[in-house]
């Protein structure tokens, strides 16, 4: 028998070979997918608390903005000296629910008359504490105030609970409780890291009295 190779069977073989190789690199790739995949939080993780970063540089005195974390809205307001002075004023302390924050609705380094770290800022979760409604914002008295003597604050129209700019809740009105404070810190003079607390101390969110 003839140990002459034709070209063709070559060509065969050496398809073979290259063919085998690609499918062991295709499988070698779709097992690294996953691994590269489990490197990153995923969404789920994402949702049941892991921190979030916002910058806060452009947020002027008096305004604020809305982030989501944990699929809950956070209002994140630059409160004006005006504002930080009608917190501590009796005309407004008097009026309220639990003006010193003894109910556990806010973290350790919160639980002062203006409910936050900087008392510029304020950081809260923007649900009622009455059946979780999203309060809406109207930080100064004007012609469109929701209510009589209006300081300032948060007015949730579903059943008229009212809440000062600090979150803290009125006297006579449906909601419990004060809005919750959620764990954050500064990482910078112009990022808040929320869903991380300060070095040393153990807050959640689940630790309140009530969402």
């Amino acid at each position: 028998m003839s140990d002459i190779t034709h070209p063709s069977q070559h060509s065969r073989r050496d398809f073979l070979y290259v063919a085998t190789g690609a499918v062991a690199t295709v499988g070698a790739l779709a097992a690294l997918v996953p691994l590269v995949e489990q490197m990153n939080p995923d969404r789920a993780t994402i949702a049941a608390g892991a921190p979030i970063s916002v910058d806060i540089s452009k947020l002027e005195p008096g305004q604020q903005i809305q982030v989501f974390w944990r699929s809950r809205p956070i209002f994140i307001v630059n409160r004006t000296p005006a504002a930080l002075k009608t917190l501590q004023d009796p005309k407004l302390t008097s009026r309220l629910s639990d003006p010193n924050s003894d109910a556990l609705q806010q973290p350790p380094y919160a639980k002062n008359w203006h409910r936050s770290v900087k008392p510029e800022f304020a950081v809260l979760v923007g649900i009622c504490t009455h059946l979780g409604c999203i309060p809406k914002f109207f930080p100064t008295p004007n012609a469109t105030a929701p209510a009589a003597d209006w300081l300032g604050g948060y007015f949730c129209p579903c059943h008229g609970s009212k809440y000062d700019l600090a979150g803290r809740v009125f006297s006579g009105v449906p909601a419990p409780y004060n809005l919750p404070v959620p764990p954050y810190h500064f990482a910078d003079d112009h990022t808040l890291r929320i869903g991380e607390n300060p070095e040393g101390v153990s807050f959640d969110l689940g630790d309140v009295r009530q969402l």
